[in-house]
């Protein structure tokens, strides 16, 4: 069960890819397209989400540390802030190959 549910993600993950690598054929271009949005729309929406539950989780942690330690705050907030500009950094780089599979199609 756990190798068909990983081949299907795969094959929805990659066939945007695949029809944006392939020469379109004359009449064709509305698939390739409406396959390249869905490609940057699904890429976008899994960083976007996931980032903010990394944020979510790293906040919390976080927290619950400082609550344990107060003596530690400055040291725990920093790191806690670099960890999220980087989490964050993630989504913004995938902002940009959404721009650039938009700049394709």
């Amino acid at each position: 069960m756990r190798r068909i549910l990983m081949a299907t993600v795969m094959m929805l993950l990659l066939a945007p890819g695949l029809a944006l690598a392939a020469e379109a054929p004359a009449g064709a271009g509305d698939l390739a397209k409406g396959l390249g949005l869905l490609a940057a729309g699904i890429g976008f929406g899994l960083a976007a989400g996931l980032c903010g539950m990394g944020q979510g989780r790293a906040a919390g942690s976080a927290v619950d540390a400082m609550a344990r330690q107060p003596g530690a705050l400055a040291r725990i907030q920093t790191a806690m802030l670099l960890g999220l500009a980087f989490i964050e950094s993630l989504v913004l780089f995938m902002f940009v190959m959404a721009f650039i599979i938009l700049g394709k199609v």
